[in-house]
């Protein structure tokens, strides 16, 4: 498919750029906030009532290693994980970068060994209470208030007596079931064959009514659903807006699925939802969300994929590294957050998405 890159400010903007010395948006000293033109591939004319005639992108932090998990929390502020330097931060009204909570993921005392000990996927429920997905920390785990030293409760760690591998990405569902995604990332060797590994597939799981669990309970494990483990590599994951159909990235290979979702909330036979396995630029199938028309935001492979609730690949929003996640925030939910390797960004849209 033949693909069309806007630049919208165009050439003049670039030299005038040079001559002033500006660092370019591709230059990784620059830690600061900073706005720049954002590269689009316009793949499908329907992309034009999503995209702005000019898009921006503006660099909200930078500075990291991989970051992950951005959530708008409603009183107007954004959280994302740091995975390599084990934390959770938060970005408050004048992006300002402050430790939200450290260690977010491994609590040994020894040193991990990996390169991934922090958390990773975090969203809320339907109460607020911030539910993580605790990657090295091989569980899941709400927080009953925005204060990290407060009361914390495992909603899942075990399938059958046997160690989560390392949850990554999580989705309430309307009903208070919380479905979330569990590959090897998250393991010291990040493989299979990693000796601390102990359920021999990577799963999809759904925790039963989790938003009416009590504070402090232990997790219920008998009640916890296994829902998938034919994907080799299951990854970032939501719902459409109706719920009817539940989205997982796979990424290795390069596919997103798509199941349907039966009223008692567990799954129907998958498809192939879109298939990016021919596409070798930087970044694979991660997180992902949708706005309130159904259109999928998924990190893939070059930036982020528009694709329709068709399938259709409407458009790519580049980005200038890999892209683990996305996030709707802002004041009415059409501010669009990734996170890009290092940095955190943000886009304006002209879309409303679904925001937890």
């Amino acid at each position: 498919m033949l693909r069309m890159i806007s630049t919208p400010i165009g050439f003049f903007l670039l030299l005038a750029t040079l001559r002033t010395g500006n660092p370019s948006p591709t230059d990784k000293s620059k830690d600061s906030p900073s706005d720049y033109p954002a590269r689009i591939e316009r793949l499908d004319p329907a992309a034009e009532a999503i995209l702005p005639q000019h898009p921006t992108w503006h660099r909200v932090a930078a500075g990291f290693t991989w970051v992950e998990g951005p959530v708008w929390i409603h009183s107007g502020y954004l959280m994302f994980a740091d995975i390599p330097s084990n934390s959770i931060r938060k970005i408050d009204h004048d992006e300002k970068v402050s430790i939200w909570l450290q260690p977010s993921g491994y609590r040994g005392q020894e040193p991990y060994g990996g390169k991934e000990p922090g958390s990773n996927g975090m969203t809320l429920d339907r109460l607020g209470r911030l539910t993580v997905a605790g990657h090295a920390a091989r569980n899941i785990m709400r927080f009953e208030s925005m204060n990290p030293d407060e009361k914390v409760t495992i909603l899942a760690d075990s399938y059958q007596g046997k160690k989560l591998n390392s949850p990554n990405d999580l989705v309430y569902g309307p009903d208070g079931s919380l479905y979330f995604t569990d590959p090897p990332y998250g393991l010291r060797t990040q493989s299979d064959e990693d000796p601390q590994k102990e359920l021999g597939f990577n799963g999809v799981y759904r925790v039963p009514n989790a938003v009416q669990q009590k504070a402090g309970a232990e997790p219920k494990r008998e009640s916890l659903q296994l829902l998938i483990r034919d994907l080799p590599r299951p990854n970032g994951i939501a719902l459409s807006p109706d719920s009817n159909w539940l989205y997982v990235s796979n990424s290795e290979p390069k596919k997103w699925m798509r199941y349907p979702v039966n009223p008692d909330g567990s799954l129907g036979s998958g498809k192939v939802f879109v298939d990016a396995t021919d596409d070798q630029r930087r970044g694979s199938p991660d997180g992902m969300k949708v706005d309130t028309q159904g259109n999928l935001y998924a990190s893939g492979p070059g930036g982020i994929w528009i694709i329709s609730s068709e399938g259709k690949h409407l458009a790519t929003i580049l980005t200038e590294k890999s892209t683990s996640n996305v996030a709707w925030g802002g004041k009415d939910g059409s501010v669009l957050y990734a996170t890009t390797t290092d940095s955190v960004l943000s886009i304006q849209l002209n879309v409303k998405g679904v925001r937890p």
